[in-house]
């Protein structure tokens, strides 16, 4: 017989813990179950039919309910459900995923490490950071600085990488061989024009790095567009500055698109647009397009080399996970990286990104927003109280969480961020028409905001 709704909701608020949520508020609230999905749209359990604008979470890049990627997990189930990757052992799909990728991704990066999600791709990289420089005999290379805003998991080392407060609160992050320098952030900067705001950029890791001696930095961390951060979209040239600034300083480049990766942003990898080849990348999300979990960190033949060498052949580099290279979750990315070619989804992404800038740029008139801003199938728009200053509306007006609700009425989901700020990242299998869809709705949305007595009188 089955549960009532009632039932789930006690059974979620008493036992299931919910990521990156205040523990009393959940109990307050309840959680939104959810039923099922098909393309852009996706059902609750009490029957609300609303699109999907931000893909999951970043990930669901080709859209819900594909058959043909279940055939792929159930046909890899049946044959062999689970293979190690320890003792020497392998399995087809994750042999045949690590050489697509590689023919894939950007040039130099020629291993390809599996992970269950980004999280532990980033902490992946650290371990293999810390090792390839020690190997080299540069033991004190051990500083990492990465971006304000910027957001590489919440694993125990990779959430002292994020610069989000939520992630350090009571968690004794960050660590102290982790910085940060001022994310590329165009609305919220004083440069006078892009060029000047990518010197900025250099100018500050080129400092960072002199305060803290190149001699003991190992890496930079990035995302060549900050994902949780509020969609931060540096201007086109700085990822490929920041990459040259780190090979002249003789430290590590690391990108992670873990977002940006497998045609959110346009290309296939956002570093593909300036021709970056990064020392390291962080892959996941819409590697399975979130059909099942996985991550991948790929690294250049140079760090392979240095690591393989710098260690007796006797001596295990002892670093892995049980589910790395899980055979079905290799299934699942192999159909999936076919649909993004021979299924069209990638080129459709494309395309219809043309609708969603022209989306964005369209909303920029509304009274509440300051700013929009995207590339590809990424964006967001952000609120301010006012146009001319900036000035972001009192934190006590709880904007963001009426603005999720208030789009949820509507039938539409998007990021909300703390900072009234809406994320975008809707599935690139999303249709010219269903993208039209989710700017009324989120015109609509804002309407009603607008209509709030306590809204008006903050813009008054």
């Amino acid at each position: 017989m089955a549960q009532s709704n009632r039932s789930l909701l006690e059974m979620d608020r008493d036992h299931l813990i919910h990521p990156v949520t205040s523990f009393r508020a959940h109990e307050a609230r309840g959680a939104t179950i959810l039923q099922s999905g098909k393309g852009m749209w996706l059902t609750d359990i009490d029957g609300n039919h609303v699109l999907d604008a931000f893909a999951g979470l970043w990930c669901v890049n080709v859209g819900y309910g594909h058959e043909s990627i279940v055939e792929a997990a159930a046909e890899q189930m049946r044959r062999l459900p689970y293979a190690t990757g320890y003792f020497h052992f392998g399995s087809e799909p994750a042999i045949r995923l690590a050489e697509r990728l590689v023919s894939l991704s950007p040039e130099g990066l020629d291993h390809v490490f599996f992970t269950l999600g980004g999280s532990d791709a980033v902490d992946s990289a650290i371990r293999y950071i810390v090792h390839y420089w020690n190997a080299l005999g540069q033991p004190s290379k051990k500083q990492c600085i990465a971006l304000e805003r910027g957001y590489h998991g919440s694993s125990t080392t990779g959430s002292g990488l994020t610069a989000l407060a939520n992630f350090h609160r009571n968690f004794d992050v960050p660590l102290k061989w982790q910085h940060h320098i001022p994310s590329p952030y165009g609305y919220r900067s004083d440069a006078a024009d892009d060029a000047a705001l990518i010197a900025e950029s250099v100018g500050h890791l080129k400092a960072k790095v002199a305060e803290l001696g190149a001699g003991n930095v190992a890496a930079f961390f990035c995302e060549p567009i900050q994902g949780s951060g509020g969609v931060i979209v540096p201007p086109v040239g700085w990822l490929k500055a920041m990459r040259d600034a780190c090979t002249e300083l003789g430290i590590l480049f690391v990108a992670d698109e873990v977002i940006t990766g497998f045609g959110r942003t346009g290309p296939l990898f956002a570093c593909e647009a300036e021709g970056v080849s990064p020392d390291m990348m962080t892959l996941a999300k819409g590697l399975t397009a979130g059909y099942a979990p996985m991550g991948a960190l790929l690294m250049s033949d140079e760090i392979y080399q240095g690591i393989a060498d710098g260690a007796s052949p006797d001596l295990a580099i002892g670093h892995g996970l049980t589910y790395s290279g899980h055979p079905v979750s290799a299934a699942v990315a192999l159909e999936v990286l076919r649909l993004y070619d021979e299924g069209g989804i990638l080129a459709n992404g494309q395309n219809t990104g043309k609708r969603f800038a022209a989306g964005l740029s369209a909303i920029a008139d509304h009274p509440l927003v300051g700013d929009t801003r995207g590339r590809g199938m990424l964006g967001a728009i952000e609120l301010v109280a006012d146009k001319g200053t900036k000035a972001r509306f009192d934190p006590s007006l709880k904007l963001a969480d009426r603005l999720f609700k208030g789009g949820y009425g509507n039938g539409v989901i998007f990021r909300a961020f703390a900072d009234n700020i809406i994320g975008l990242a809707p599935a690139l299998c999303c249709s010219d028409d269903e993208m039209d869809m989710i700017f009324e709705r989120i015109r609509t949305t804002l309407d009603a905001l607008l209509e709030e007595p306590d809204i008006r009188q903050t813009l008054a």
